[in-house]
């Protein structure tokens, strides 16, 4: 910056106020300070001005997500990148694959470019190795799922009430074989997405049946495979509820293949892409990823600069978006 100062015959801070934007500096002066900036190929240092200002280290952030390529992980990002950014933060981001052996290693990357905070969805059972990294300042949020062992500031959907609506809304139609594609079991919002679809049919008065449900399925083509198997089978369900979006997909697929779109109700937790351009569209309960990443990123930013106080969990509101396929009736 000096050097820059230098061969625009100005002072330090006109320098300073020109690449910060704030203003105070003439016309022309801008102009020179613009054209020695070029001709010297000055790069502005954006971690030396956070540090200075701020006090943290670096001006980025670490985000770490089970699958960027998930529509839900994409939406929560791109809110998370929307918040940051106003601050002069840059968001790193990674995928964890739901490997908990990738995920502690991306972590220790993270932190060993001195993030200054942390936003993780969690796949682990066990994060007190991140200890030492909260001892030295590193802030964390876990985004969509709590994460056992370690307290910190948390964003979450309400899974069990929105697996419960779904489900009350197909036994509103009549249904009362309803079967059940869940996620891997060990996962949080599987867990309470199944303890959702369980209570909806306590209060029916239905004892859920076993053979009804399949959990630990866990992508587009094992659902496809499962709902096959699942509807050519003795005593098969009139309806299903699919409680994860990837999970959605294959049994939709699989539907369609076997010509039972429109005779099987059909409700999926998360929302997909073009679900209402189908015939008939699909019935889901919807999250709200861009709450979730706000959230997750403005409660991160709060903890940087206030790092005290108890972690709070907040819960967002899930809702039931009906397109036609999970208002099916019952085949006579």
């Amino acid at each position: 910056m000096r050097d820059v100062a230098a061969l625009a015959g100005v002072g330090v801070m006109t320098v300073s106020r020109v690449v910060n934007g704030r203003g105070g500096v003439s016309p022309q002066r801008t102009a020179r300070v613009w054209q020695a900036i070029e001709k010297l190929d000055y790069r502005h240092n954006i971690t030396a001005r956070h540090l200075r200002l701020t006090g943290q280290p670096t001006a980025t952030i670490g985000v770490l997500l089970e699958d960027v390529a998930n529509p839900f992980a994409a939406e929560l990002l791109r809110a998370v990148e929307n918040v940051v950014s106003e601050q002069d933060c840059l968001v790193l981001c990674a995928s964890s694959d739901g490997d908990t052996t990738r995920e502690r290693a991306l972590l220790n990357a993270f932190c060993a470019r001195r993030v200054d905070g942390l936003i993780i969805m969690p796949c682990g059972p066990d994060y007190r190795y991140l200890l030492p990294e909260l001892r030295r300042g590193t802030q964390v949020v876990f985004a969509d799922r709590p994460a056992p062992t370690v307290a910190a500031d948390t964003v979450i959907s309400d899974n069990f009430g929105g697996a419960r609506l779904a489900v009350t809304h197909l036994l509103d139609r009549g249904h009362n074989r309803i079967g059940f594609l869940g996620d891997l079991r060990r996962i949080y919002t599987a867990a309470e997405r199944y303890r959702g679809y369980q209570a909806a049919l306590q209060d029916a008065g239905i004892d859920p049946d076993e053979r009804l449900i399949r959990r630990d399925v866990h992508s587009e083509q094992s659902a496809l495979q499962t709902t096959r198997k699942l509807f050519t089978a003795p005593g098969a369900p009139t309806a299903i509820f699919t409680a994860q979006n990837l999970l959605t997909i294959g049994a939709r697929m699989a539907l369609q293949h076997m010509g039972a779109e429109r005779t099987i109700a059909h409700v999926g937790f998360d929302d997909i892409p073009l679900a209402e351009l189908l015939d008939p569209g699909i019935t889901v309960i919807a999250q709200d990823p861009p709450a979730l990443g706000e959230l997750a990123a403005q409660m991160l930013l709060h903890r940087i600069r206030d790092p005290d106080g108890s972690p709070e969990t907040v819960e967002v509101p899930t809702s039931l978006l009906t397109r036609g396929s999970g208002e099916i009736l019952p085949r006579a």
